[in-house]
């Protein structure tokens, strides 16, 4: 086995005689692989150099070199090279891309020499190898994602493709190789930082970097990477839950700890140490019906809660460490707030006409309402109705909450003037809550009556030779409409068989009769006369009545009166005579009475 210095020595030798050639020389190229059999075959340089095979011993062919060990021989009787001994490229031609070994041949008398160059092939028959089996880093859980850890690389004796290739290391989540090529089958490893560390969680890393070449199969080569992780203050406070909400009623008493928040933290001393607060982000309003304490995370009632002022809270709770640059975590607490049956429905009229005509036709509007329920789902949901048997009924109109009041049959203000309608609403909750509302409608008078007398006709006693002037009858008409249409005016028809209207006077305000001159009762034993009653209304309304006078007797009697009859009066001392005339019988109560004409 040559030593290190010889095979220099050996290198330096053959590539030396490249420079002393003579020019009538020539070359002869063979190849071959490394580590092949002693005694393997390399090539017949006496056949491709065209030299008689006959006379190569008598010349003595042989090879010149400066070495005694060199690795190949030549026969001299055939002139064929042979493998002197196992050949080991990276012996012979280390970190030389190209192995080349020249050997120097001679043939004597005459004097001929002629070079041969064989080219020593690689083979895979080295795996790469670190300077060092294991390597230990100590890195701060703090270091920033993209921090770079050079690392030894690793060495392969063989060459090109057969050289390292390429690196990889152990699938982690931390950490990524990188390899940096410096040419000349230089390729250095770099370890990357590519996720922050957290020593809470994993306090040391067992990583294999493995150094692969580019044989078929390839070979490798493994150094083992020890991490231990240094601890700071980088843990935030992590909370237990993901995710905090809760459902809670409407009107929940004041004091109720209704959850409570918890956050851990992974660091030691006072930087595991978690506090709880309010989110910047939280106002006044939240602060003043949640309280948080600080130690426990519990959250309070301190107010009264009302789902119509707002049915859902989002809170923001901190959660802190004590340590010097102390880390904050927040999470959102979403609290929901159910609806409970707690408003009753609020009736609102939002258009009304207060007073109705009493010819106003089934179907006429009269109001509109809006019922409203600040409560939500079914607790808000109203139906409503009249609740007396009024000639009204409610409509719903399109929109849910709105009501139509509408006439359903005809009204008449003579009979009834004012309707206090009741609107009651009721909630679908349980146990519902309901209201009611009072509508005051005021039916308006048209002048749809006309004035009636009490009586009709009249009859009047008058005495004869009465003074002019005097009063001498009075007549009365009701109207039972009000206000103008109610206001009555009287007058005396003029014309017709009233002959003797023009002899009368009548107070158009309250219907009393005067006459005008003294009547003679030879001249005129009984007249008739038409009065008029007018309302004041538009159009206005009348009717009239016949006054007839006589002169005559009231009399009474409980019995029916014949006018055949003859009978003395239970009043008057007077003789009953045969009349000519037809009477008429009136009935004012359950008194009859008759009027007849007097000869007297």
């Amino acid at each position: 086995m040559l030593t290190y210095l010889e095979k220099w020595r050996w290198v330096v030798f053959m590539l030396s005689t490249f420079a002393l050639r003579n020019v009538a020389s020539t070359d002869t190229k063979y190849s071959i692989a490394e580590e092949v059999k002693e005694g393997t075959l390399v090539g017949n340089i006496a056949k491709d150099l065209g030299l008689d095979v006959h006379t190569l011993k008598g010349r003595g062919y042989r090879i010149v070199s400066g070495s005694t060990d060199s690795p190949f021989h030549l026969n001299p009787d055939d002139g064929i090279l042979y493998v002197s001994r196992k050949i080991d490229r990276e012996e012979l031609c280390e970190r030389i891309k190209v192995c080349l070994l020249e050997l120097k041949t001679v043939l004597e008398n005459p004097l001929e020499i002629h070079y041969i160059v064989v080219e020593v092939l690689d083979v895979n028959d080295h795996a790469p190898g670190f300077p060092e089996k294991e390597k230990l880093f100590n890195i701060s859980e703090s270091a920033l994602p993209g921090t770079r850890f050079q690392l030894q690389a690793a060495r392969d004796a063989d060459s090109g493709i057969l050289a390292v290739q390429q690196y990889k290391i152990s699938q982690n989540e931390h950490f990524r190789l990188e390899v940096k090529d410096r040419g000349e089958n230089r390729k250095t490893p770099i370890l990357i930082l590519q996720k922050q560390l957290d020593r809470e969680s994993v306090k040391n890393y067992a990583l294999l970097l493995t150094a692969i070449d580019g044989g078929k199969p390839p070979k490798t080569g493994d150094m083992k990477i020890n991490i231990d992780v240094s601890d700071v203050n980088d843990n935030p406070p992590v909370f237990t839950k993901e995710a905090y909400s809760l459902q809670l009623k409407e009107n929940t008493p004041i004091g109720t700890t209704i959850i409570q928040v918890n956050a851990t933290d992974l660091d030691d001393g006072v930087n595991a140490e978690v506090v709880y607060s309010f989110g910047n982000d939280v106002d006044g309003d939240v602060r003043e019906y949640f309280s948080l304490n600080s130690l426990t995370g519990q959250i309070t009632i301190s107010g009264i809660l009302d789902f119509e002022e707002r049915n859902r809270y989002d809170i923001d709770i901190q959660a802190s460490d004590k340590g010097v640059n102390a880390l904050t975590t927040d999470k959102s607490v979403i609290i929901n707030i159910i609806d409970l049956n707690d408003n009753a429905p609020e009736i609102e009229v939002t258009s009304f006409s207060k007073a109705l005509p009493e010819d106003s036709q089934p179907g006429t509007t009269v109001a509109l309402i809006t019922v409203k329920d600040l409560d939500s789902g079914v607790n808000g949901k109203v139906m409503c109705s009249i609740k007396q048997d009024v000639p009204f009924t409610l409509t719903r109109s399109s929109k849910n909450n709105m009501y139509s009041v509408v006439m359903k049959t005809h009204i008449d203000r003579e009979k009834k003037s004012q309707y206090d309608l009741i609107i009651f609403a009721k909630d679908a909750g349980e146990p519902p809550l309901s209201s009611e509302k009072t509508i005051r409608i005021d039916i308006s008078d048209v002048n749809d009556n006309s004035p009636q007398f009490l009586l009709s006709p009249y009859t009047f006693y008058l005495t004869e030779n009465n003074s002019p002037g005097d009063s001498i009858f009075k007549v009365q008409a009701t109207d039972q409409d009000e206000g103008n249409n109610a206001l009555i005016s009287y007058r005396i028809f003029r014309g017709g068989d009233n002959l003797l209207s023009s002899f009368l006077n009548i107070n158009p305000v309250n219907g009393d009769i005067s006459a005008l001159k003294s009547f003679d009762f030879e001249k005129f034993k009984t007249f008739r006369f038409h009065v008029v009653a007018t309302d004041s209304g538009s159009p206005s309304l009348s009717s009239n009545v016949s006054v007839n006078r006589w002169k005559c007797w009231i009399i009474t009697t409980t019995l029916p009166a014949s006018p055949k009859r003859k009978r003395k009066s239970r009043f008057l001392n007077l003789r009953y005579q045969e009349l000519d005339f037809k009477y008429t019988p009136r009935t004012i109560g359950t008194v009859d009475y008759y009027l007849f004409s007097s000869t007297n």
